[in-house]
């Protein structure tokens, strides 16, 4: 399956010649893993549960347990997350906000991934 190449708060990429540029296999479910886990519930009028809402956790204390089981039961909820071996989470507080280190396994090429981010006002 392909997706336009979108990582969340950034715009469209375009190619060298215009083109809009795509994403596939592990580029494809990271761009989702992020919309998910970076998406305020009910932001998305027809589908009001999605997303995770990390970022308003900011200026709370960060309970490491309860986000790093929130964000592992967003992640099951994307096709390519593989349960087997369980995601795993790293957060930190950082000045404003939290950082996220994320290792799991692709279902698709069963590779493991490294996703890194930030959550900031």
């Amino acid at each position: 399956m392909t997706d336009s190449a979108h990582l969340f708060g950034n715009d469209l990429s375009l190619s060298a010649t215009g083109d809009l540029l795509t994403a596939s296999d592990s580029d494809e479910t990271t761009q989702r893993v992020l919309r998910r886990l970076l998406t305020n519930i009910k932001d998305y009028l027809w589908q009001p549960t999605y997303g995770a809402g990390l970022p308003g956790y900011i200026g709370q204390v960060l309970d490491q347990p309860t986000l790093a089981t929130l964000i592992k039961s967003q992640m099951y909820l994307e096709a390519d997350v593989s349960h087997t071996p369980e995601p795993q989470i790293t957060l930190t507080a950082i000045p404003n906000g939290i950082s996220a280190q994320i290792v799991y396994t692709s279902l698709e090429t069963g590779e493991p991934v490294l996703l890194n981010f930030d959550v900031t006002p």
